[in-house]
């Protein structure tokens, strides 16, 4: 941050620190034995599109790397909008560290081209004897924290607390839980 920047108060956002996805390999084993939780060997990529041939381009480039991928690794993937208008990459594996590995390529390629600020979250999904819960990472603050959604829409405020205590030293996970936003609808069981 330049000195104009810190006079103005303005402030960068922290950068996503991509590699901590790969903890989430060993966090799903702590999550299996601690909280009776295992991969529902599903996980997506939500991002905001922009308009532009560039991004355009690098769509195109993403759908060729996930074609590659996906046939190397057995996965499965679609392209998903929601009805707020982001896209969502969908991608089913039994296998949680292919899961992993192809979330951090779909990342790892929209930053790597200049659109790592379209990114939004990751968000793997886990089941359980209760239903669905859901491991997001935020890129904004470069950490995890789960969702357990409740019938309708509310949350189950204490278990998430229980799995924060769980995944606490596993991966990073997000110290403000004001941060630690719903997502509605994701388009993953």
């Amino acid at each position: 941050m330049g000195f104009l920047d810190a006079l103005l108060g303005r402030t960068k956002p922290k950068k996503a620190e991509l590699d901590a996805l790969f903890a989430l390999s060993g966090a799903a084993v702590t999550l299996e034995t601690a909280a009776g939780l295992r991969s529902a060997g599903a996980a997506a990529v939500c991002f905001k599109p922009a308009s532009g041939q560039v991004f355009a381009d690098i769509r195109t480039e993403l759908d060729e790397l996930l074609r590659l991928s996906v046939e190397q690794s057995g996965s499965t993937f679609e392209l998903v909008e929601d009805s707020y208008g982001y896209d969502w990459v969908v991608l089913r594996d039994p296998d949680v560290e292919d899961l992993v590995t192809t979330v951090h390529l779909v990342n790892a390629t929209l930053s790597d081209s200049g659109f790592g600020h379209q990114l939004l979250a990751s968000v793997f999904a886990f089941a359980g004897a209760k239903g669905p819960t859901f491991l997001v990472y935020g890129y904004k603050r470069g950490a995890f924290y789960p969702f357990v959604p409740a019938d309708g829409e509310h949350r189950d405020n204490q278990s998430e607390l229980r799995l924060r205590g769980i995944l606490e030293g596993e991966i990073p996970i997000e110290a403000d839980l004001s941060r630690w936003y719903p997502i509605w609808g994701v388009p993953i069981p």
